[in-house]
């Protein structure tokens, strides 16, 4: 689709976002709702001037800030007083010492659990949708929209709702209800495509260049360079949470891929700006067997994705067509990490995993993520000596269908039947 580059306004202040910058041929723009490069289509992202001083005193400055995203402002593309303005405030979600996990696992080395359950609508997409919010402010738009596998269109029903936006969102028509609930509750327009992810997807591409779709921001389309950015702050905030060092080890689920890519950049961020001390560290992605063009290209020693129809319980990771997928490729083969999968009935047994030792109860990423460390560890992939941090991006209670789970026994109400059921002592 031919992108037309619009000239910023005036106006428009977006923290220390001078520019968009091809991540093929390097090609600046300026800032806009634009997300591919006119010379040659590949895609933008946001370009800094990152702030000047000593590594002592921005760490001063982010910690005295708020327990959120805000924090790290003086890295993102927001404006200096967005913790005023009507949001979310998601983020400073728990890294979680998972050391009944990792007792599990045979981890030696530190585990941790970062768990983005505890974002307002109870998954990372809020980080996305927050800086994504603030461009919509920032180039008039009126309308957020997006297209979705579930997670996304709740967080942009809710913020939508709350930063004062009208709100349409897409999903495919065969959603888990707990999901479809939770996007249509905030009262914004809900609108089910017969078709996968991929389709809904094409769908608002061709939206995006009608008239129908004028004054609306698409957080995941026309917005996606500024959106990427929310998912830099889980690099921010494991590093900070980790004493300011770096993790050795990730395990990061995939969906599009940008979740990852965007981690490896504020981690990139950190280093420069000497926040961290530069180290190696290793990023494994994490698919369902069921929907693995990255994890098939990984092993095959492929540099292209091939796209696959995707057949899995997990839903929000179920993309067959992942735009960031070459990028996962380079990252994780940079790093020395890899890219694995696991089938539907791992997915519920790290589900359960998870929750039996550490008392978390991750949607299906989250399993997918537990057992993909699972069996990098058990294939000799993953150095179980080594800190590692594995990502939760979800609440379970997001997709309950998947796991199957009731009372221990049903008993009359005396201790007679309590005795019988033989559950006393």
């Amino acid at each position: 689709m031919a992108v037309q580059v619009t000239e910023s306004a005036p106006s428009v202040a977006l923290g220390p976002a001078v520019a968009l910058s091809c991540r093929e041929c390097g090609q600046r723009f300026p800032l806009g709702p634009i997300f591919a490069c006119q010379e040659c289509f590949g895609p933008l992202e946001v370009a800094y001037e990152l702030p000047a001083g000593g590594p002592e005193e921005l760490k001063k400055r982010i910690e005295a800030g708020p327990a959120n995203i805000w924090r790290y402002a003086p890295l993102l593309p927001v404006p200096a007083d967005v913790a005023d303005k009507p949001n979310l405030n998601p983020g400073f979600t728990k890294l979680v010492k998972a050391d009944r996990l990792a007792a599990e696992l045979g981890v030696t080395g530190g585990l941790y659990v970062k768990d983005d359950s505890g974002n307002p609508t109870h998954s990372f997409k809020d980080r996305v949708v927050a800086i994504a919010v603030e461009a919509a402010r920032a180039f008039g738009f009126t309308t957020l929209s997006c297209s979705s596998t579930g997670n996304l269109a709740g967080a942009v029903g809710a913020a939508a709702r709350r930063a004062g936006f009208k709100s349409c969102v897409f999903i495919p028509h065969d959603l888990e209800p707990g999901k479809v609930v939770m996007a249509a509750v905030y009262g914004g327009d809900l609108v089910a495509i017969e078709g996968n992810y991929d389709d809904v997807n094409r769908f608002c591409s061709e939206l995006i260049g009608d008239p129908l779709g004028e004054g609306w921001g698409f957080v995941n389309v026309n917005l996606r360079p500024y959106y990427g950015e929310g998912s830099k702050t889980l690099a921010y905030e494991i590093c900070e949470q980790l004493g300011w060092q770096l993790p050795d080890q990730l395990v990061i689920p995939i969906a599009s891929g940008s979740q990852l890519t965007k981690i490896d950049k504020g981690l990139k961020e950190l280093i420069a700006l000497g926040l961290v001390e530069d180290k190696p560290y290793r990023i494994f992605g994490a698919q369902a067997e069921g929907c693995s063009p990255v994890s098939a290209a990984f092993k095959a020693g492929h540099e292209v994705v091939k796209p696959q129809k995707p057949k899995t319980i997990a839903k929000s990771l179920a993309i067959g067509n992942p735009a960031d997928g070459p990028y996962v490729l380079d990252i994780a083969r940079r790093t020395g990490g890899a890219v694995e999968d696991v089938t539907d009935p791992q997915i519920v047994d790290a589900i359960k995993l998870l929750a039996r030792t550490e008392g978390i109860f991750a949607e299906t990423a989250g399993g997918v993520t537990v057992g993909v460390t699972r069996k990098l560890i058990e294939n000799g992939l993953l150095d179980p000596s080594l800190t590692t941090v594995v990502l939760n991006t979800g609440d379970g209670l997001k997709t309950l269908d998947a796991v199957a789970a009731g009372p221990t026994a049903t008993i009359r109400p005396d201790l007679d039947a309590f005795r019988e059921a033989g559950l006393a002592g």
